[in-house]
């Protein structure tokens, strides 16, 4: 387990989410074209059963990272 940083020091990906060793790191993002278009998606897969889980995430969700960004 990666260990704590002081305050105002910048943290690599793998300390971000406290990588172990053995584990890869997934980065990826998701463009859409408007906030509607997002919400309709969204609303689709919580509707869609393929989408339930069931035991346990093959992830540690509580080491996800989400970001919501707009076009400079």
């Amino acid at each position: 387990m990666g260990g704590q940083r002081p305050s105002g020091q910048y943290a690599d990906l793998r300390h971000a989410v406290d990588a172990r060793d053995g584990e890869k790191i997934v980065f990826s993002w998701q463009v859409w074209p408007d906030k509607a278009t997002l919400e309709a998606a969204e609303a689709k897969m919580r509707e869609d059963k393929r989408f339930e889980v069931s035991g346990a995430t093959p992830f540690g969700a509580k080491r996800l990272i989400l970001g919501c960004f707009r076009p400079v």
